[in-house]
């Protein structure tokens, strides 16, 4: 009796690494494929495309028309930029993607920004700004700002691209500045309770700004440097953009500050206060010679989303702590240590 168990066991035993190595071929045979295609045919590999989203036009309606017909992208900036599709890579993509498809013939007639946004990274703010100029400059299309909430430093960065910019009665425009932070110093509470640290590098100033240790005189000095380089840009671009806001102004005066929407048109942060989505269409469309009795559509471009990366923000801790209104721009991971033009009140 105790070699018929034994046999059968080591049977079973058998059986499972039979059946495991029959898996591990399979995935093994599947990825080899996998490489083998994916060397084939990388040159010629195009990443997914956005999906066309018909927006409202200035009179609500959201018909499809033939494919002729003229066209407005509708983009939209709002979040913090360079966080999740507000990312200078997702913007050129759109902006790649709106000359071919179901938007190709030069269908496309003008820009529409739609912005809510309190700013966001340094780097993000300027390529997206730099993308829109080009494209403008090259298709000869005008380019409007509709901001329905903040448009605040980054924000304000973008739409300096904007020919026009209109915003609603309760919109918040400005905070032309720049920050990194806020940063901490832990040293003297380490000794305290009796805690050491260690940090090995190399390269003078390697270990700037250690929050475990003493920091030393003008420590921050060439970070600051950095900032004013940024701040002189930003502040040199909203006056080129905005003539009535001088640099002078700017700095002095106005500073980081933020409008409600009629004060920043007195001011000439905006062209258009208490105005409303329709309007700013109508001033676009006339703007790009669009006939009145044309009928046009807005189409928002949707950047693709994997299942997995879907499911992956789905339960990411991030997402459900934003959701319970628990986080901010200035504690979220992905801006930690960079440069912003970001307002956080």
């Amino acid at each position: 009796m105790h070699f018929t168990r034994e046999s059968i066991f080591i049977g079973a035993i058998r059986s499972f690494c039979t059946s495991l190595a029959t898996i591990l071929g399979i995935a093994l045979a599947i990825g080899i494929i996998g490489i083998a295609l994916a060397f084939i045919l990388g040159p010629q590999y195009l990443p997914p495309k956005s999906s066309p989203l018909i927006m409202p036009d200035a009179q609500g309606s959201r018909a499809m028309l033939s494919g002729n017909s003229p066209a407005i992208l509708r983009i939209d900036i709002r979040g913090v930029i360079g966080v999740g599709d507000l990312t200078s890579d997702k913007i050129e993509s759109i902006l790649l993607d709106s000359r071919e498809d179901f938007l190709q013939g030069n269908r496309v007639k003008g820009i529409l920004l739609y912005v809510d946004t309190p700013g966001g990274t340094t780097t993000d703010a300027d390529s997206i700004y730099h993308a829109l100029m080009t494209y403008k400059q090259k298709y000869n299309v005008p380019i409007y700002v509709f901001v329905d909430g903040y448009c605040a430093s980054g924000g304000m960065y973008i739409a300096c691209a904007a020919d026009k910019i209109y915003a609603t009665p309760p919109s918040v425009i400005g905070s032309v500045g720049v920050i990194l932070g806020p940063m901490f110093n832990f040293s003297e509470a380490m000794t305290k309770v009796g805690v050491g640290s260690l940090t090995l590098s190399e390269g003078k100033g390697k270990d700037e700004l250690d929050p475990f240790r003493p920091w030393k005189p003008d420590e921050a000095a060439t970070l600051q440097d950095i900032i004013t380089v940024l701040y002189d840009r930003f502040t040199t671009l909203v006056s080129t953009a905005r003539p009535q806001l001088t640099k002078e102004k700017l700095i002095n005066d106005y500073g980081a500050h933020v409008f409600v929407a009629k004060k920043a048109e007195e001011l000439g942060y905006i062209d258009v206060a208490n105005t409303d989505y329709s309007d700013a269409l109508r001033g676009l469309t006339a703007a790009a010679n669009i006939d009145p009795q044309t009928p046009y559509q807005v189409v928002q471009l949707i950047p693709p989303h994997p299942l997995l990366n879907n499911l992956a923000q789905v339960v990411a801790p991030k997402r459900i702590l934003e959701s319970l209104g628990m986080t901010s721009p200035l504690k979220n991971p992905e801006l930690s240590g960079k440069l912003l033009y970001l307002y956080q009140p």
